[in-house]
C-alpha cells in the first residue's frame, strides 16, 4: 500500500498555493506562474515517492516524471494535462518572462483545482489506518473462537449482516419516499381524469341523424384547409443551438483583445450566444449586458 502524503509536503503546497493566489492578486503575474510551477514540483514529488518512481536520475526531468505518473495510472488524463499546462506557464514566465495576466489566472485555477483533488486523496489515506487495524484484530478473534470460546449464532450474524447492508431510514429517505408516492398518485389521478374525459363524450352523446350527418360532412368538404400551418408550427419548435467554451475565454466590452475585460468564462460553459459580430468575434449576453468573446474558443452541440 502506498505511503500517506506527509504533513511536511502537504504545507509546502497549501502555502505555495496560497503565495501564487497572493502574487497574482498583486498583479505580479511573473512571480505567480513561477510559483504555480514550484508547487507542482512538490504534488509531483510526493506521487512518485508513493509510486516508488526514482527522482533522483537527471535525466528525468517535471515533464517526464508527469507522464510516467499517467503511464503508471497514478493519475487521470484530465489531472497530466493540467499538470503540462502549469508546467509550460512556469517555464516560460521563468525563461522568458512572460507577464500575461490571463496566463497566471489560469495557472492559478488549475493548481487549486488539482490541490483539491490532491487533498482528497490525502485524508482517503489517512482515513485508512482504522480499517487496518481492524482487518489486523479479525484473526484474533477467530482463533479466540476456535479455542473453545462460544461462537456467535448464525441468526444473530445474518441479522447484523443485514442491518449493516439495508439503507438507514433516514428523515431525507423517507422523505424522498414520500414525494415519489405523491408524484405517483398524482399521475393516476390525471390518467383517470383523461380517460374519464375521452369516454364522456361518446356515453353523453345525444342520437344524430343521418341527414344532419351528411349536410356537416358537406359543410366541412366545403371549407379550405391552410396548408401553411405545418411548417409554421415546425419552425416554431426548432431548438435553438447551444454553444460552450472549449477553453478558459476572456469576455470583453468591445470585439477586440484590447477592450476591457469583463469577465472570464470556465473551460465547457454555456453561453447565451446572440450573433456573430464578424468572422471573429461573437456577441453574448454576459450577466445581462451585451459582450464580445473570440469565435476560436466556442463549440455548438
Amino acid at each position: 500500500m502506498p505511503a500517506p502524503v506527509s504533513g511536511n509536503n502537504w504545507d509546502k503546497i497549501r502555502q505555495g498555493l496560497k503565495d501564487a493566489q497572493l502574487l497574482n492578486s498583486q498583479r505580479k503575474y511573473n512571480l505567480s506562474m513561477i510559483k504555480c510551477r514550484q508547487t507542482l514540483e512538490f504534488m509531483v514529488q510526493d506521487l512518485c515517492d508513493k509510486a516508488a518512481i526514482t527522482t533522483t536520475n537527471a535525466n528525468q526531468d517535471l515533464s517526464s516524471l508527469i507522464d510516467e505518473l499517467y503511464s503508471n495510472r497514478w493519475i487521470s488524463k484530465t489531472t497530466c494535462e493540467h499538470y503540462h499546462k502549469i508546467r509550460i506557464l512556469g517555464n516560460k514566465a521563468a525563461h522568458e518572462g512572460n507577464e500575461n495576466a490571463y496566463d497566471a489566472n489560469q495557472a492559478c485555477q488549475l493548481l487549486s483545482h488539482e490541490a483539491v483533488t490532491f487533498s482528497k486523496d490525502y485524508m482517503n489515506d489517512s482515513r485508512q489506518k482504522p480499517q487496518q487495524r481492524g482487518s489486523q484484530q479479525r484473526p484474533a478473534q477467530q482463533r479466540q473462537a476456535g479455542n473453545g470460546q462460544a461462537r456467535p449464532r448464525p441468526s444473530a450474524s445474518r441479522s447484523r449482516k443485514r442491518s449493516q447492508d439495508g439503507f438507514p431510514l433516514t428523515s431525507d429517505a423517507l422523505m424522498r419516499i414520500a414525494i415519489v408516492v405523491v408524484a405517483l398518485i398524482v399521475v393516476i389521478a390525471i390518467i383517470r381524469l383523461l380517460r374519464s374525459g375521452d369516454s364522456s363524450p361518446d356515453e353523453t352523446a345525444p342520437a344524430v341523424s343521418t341527414e344532419s350527418l351528411a349536410d356537416e360532412s358537406t359543410t366541412a368538404a366545403e371549407e379550405e384547409i391552410p396548408t401553411t400551418a405545418a411548417p409554421e408550427t415546425m419552425a416554431e419548435t426548432t431548438p435553438a443551438p447551444v454553444y460552450k467554451t472549449t477553453d478558459y475565454l476572456n469576455v470583453r466590452s468591445e470585439p477586440n483583445t484590447s477592450s476591457r475585460r469583463l469577465g472570464v468564462l470556465d473551460t465547457d460553459t454555456v453561453v447565451e450566444y446572440i450573433g456573430d459580430y464578424d468572422e471573429t468575434w461573437a456577441i453574448i449576453d454576459y450577466e445581462g449586458t451585451q459582450a464580445y468573446v473570440s469565435k476560436q474558443y466556442l463549440t455548438q452541440d
